[in-house]
């Protein structure tokens, strides 16, 4: 029973810490976008931590941005004002009032009189021409003229001083080349987070290589174009090797019976006894006689380069399939190589990301092989909840996705934003903003919805 609670909490403790990976990632995105909109002086209205109802909100004095933490943390935004492109519209300005002159002053006739007698006729008294009024006389036209005259250069008083639009902040209102810097630098920002955690792990632990944890038999193969147990693979045919797909690329299209130059890291003997033995490595530079044609169909397809090069087949039992006796070792280099390779490991992972939608395009690969927000979790948690070195190796590689893929020219996302920009910025006249908001609204839509897709084939 204690063992079965135990487990419980191991798995939500990894769950959890899945999804504070994720949380922190997009949040370090969005505070890259909110960085570079306050240097080039954007207006933002929030910064927000999650999505849905707050469960905190402060709302700065100084610059009236609202910062908050929601209660879904899968996400969070960085708002700037007019970013949707809708801004509202101006209301009609009332029809202009007709004055019309007013009719002089016309003698009233206040009596009839009657016939015979003399007309009496009231007027308004005016002072003699040339004469000035009484001291003490308040002269209300001159007042009246010195109030409606706006001094000179004044704007009416009823009327608020325009701001020009290209200084109110409003993200439209900014120039081309300072939208795309500021779509841009949340990708940014995740990439560097990502490159930290790729060096923080080749140099703490070392790089993770593909080995050989048991051999296939040699069969008529002299030994010497074998590999051998535990073997670390680390080049192949000259290339450095990152991914399986490094070392698919670097066999891809060889023969049986063709050689491949490996260098390798091999056991040549051992030091010590009991508990304190130890192997002793050496790196060396061996040719590899591969056991039959390589044909490689997509980047899952990695059978065929096992069997070529000599991997062991461990069959299944009961409905249990089969396996490639592949095993992952770490393996340290100095301190300049460690910088050189963390940065070329980040270059490669996005590469794949790029491979894998070029194969999804043209049909190799299946929607079967992707995976989707649960997956994503399910995944991150399994990897990271077993070690901090898990941690910092499925931290980077997610961290290089999410720069990537927010990079696609697909609508809703960054890159689909800087697409529109450029338009704008070469033809000099945007998209009309309500047709790119509502190219916008759907592919947000569309990409949730395959978000979903790939999930549930993951379970069909």
């Amino acid at each position: 029973m204690v063992n079965n609670l135990l487990g419980v909490w191991n798995t939500v403790g990894s769950v959890l810490l899945a999804i504070l990976i994720l949380l922190a990632m997009i949040t370090i995105h969005e505070f890259g976008h909110y960085l570079a909109g306050k240097a080039l002086k954007f207006k933002i209205n929030e910064f927000s931590i999650g999505f849905g109802p707050a469960l905190f909100k402060h709302t700065s004095k100084k610059s009236g941005e609202l910062f908050a933490v929601r209660l879904i943390p899968l996400g969070g935004y960085c708002a700037f004002e007019g970013e949707d492109g809708l801004e509202p519209e101006e209301p009609e300005p009332p029809e202009p009032f007709e004055e019309t002159a007013e009719p002089p002053a016309e003698e009233k006739d206040v009596s009839v009189p009657a016939e015979g007698t003399e007309r009496v006729l009231l007027t308004e008294p005016k002072a003699p021409e040339g004469e000035l009024p009484e001291e003490g006389a308040e002269d209300f036209s001159e007042a009246a003229e010195e109030i409606s005259a706006p001094p000179e250069g004044a704007a009416p008083s009823d009327a608020a001083p325009e701001i020009p639009p290209e200084t109110d902040g409003a993200f439209t209102h900014k120039k081309p080349w300072q939208r795309i810097i500021v779509l841009v630098s949340g990708a940014f920002m995740n990439y560097i987070l990502a490159l930290i955690f790729l060096i923080a792990l080749i140099g703490g632990y070392g790089q993770t290589m593909i080995a050989v944890y048991t051999a296939a038999p040699q069969g008529d193969i002299p030994a010497e174009y074998c590999l051998r147990d535990r073997d670390i693979l680390l080049e192949a045919e000259g290339r450095k090797l990152y991914l399986t797909t490094d070392l698919a690329k670097a066999v891809n299209g060889k023969k049986a019976g063709d050689l491949v130059r490996f260098r390798l890291s091999r056991i040549v003997g051992t030091e010590g006894e009991g508990e304190e033995k130890k192997s002793i490595r050496e790196e060396i530079e061996a040719d590899i006689m591969l056991r039959e044609d390589v044909s490689v169909k997509n980047s899952a397809d990695l059978d065929c380069v096992y069997r070529a090069l000599g991997f062991l087949y461990e069959e299944g039992e009961g409905e249990e399939a089969g396996y490639y006796s592949v095993a992952s070792a770490s393996y340290r280099f100095g301190f300049f190589e460690t910088i050189g390779r963390s940065f070329t490991y980040s270059v490669r992972i996005a590469g794949s990301i790029f491979r894998v939608l070029g194969e999804l395009l043209t049909g190799k690969l299946g929607l079967n092989a992707l995976g989707g927000p649960v997956s994503t979790i399910t995944l991150t948690s399994k990897i990271a909840g077993q070690s901090f070195r898990g941690f910092l190796e499925i931290a980077g590689f997610i961290g290089v996705n999410l720069a990537v893929f927010n990079l696609l020219p697909i609508p809703a996302l960054d890159g689909s934003k800087v697409v529109f920009t450029l338009i704008e910025w070469i033809f000099r006249r945007p998209v009309p903003r309500k047709i790119e908001a509502v190219i916008h609204a759907v592919g947000f839509v569309l990409l949730l919805g395959f978000a979903v897709l790939v999930d549930i084939l993951q379970f069909v």
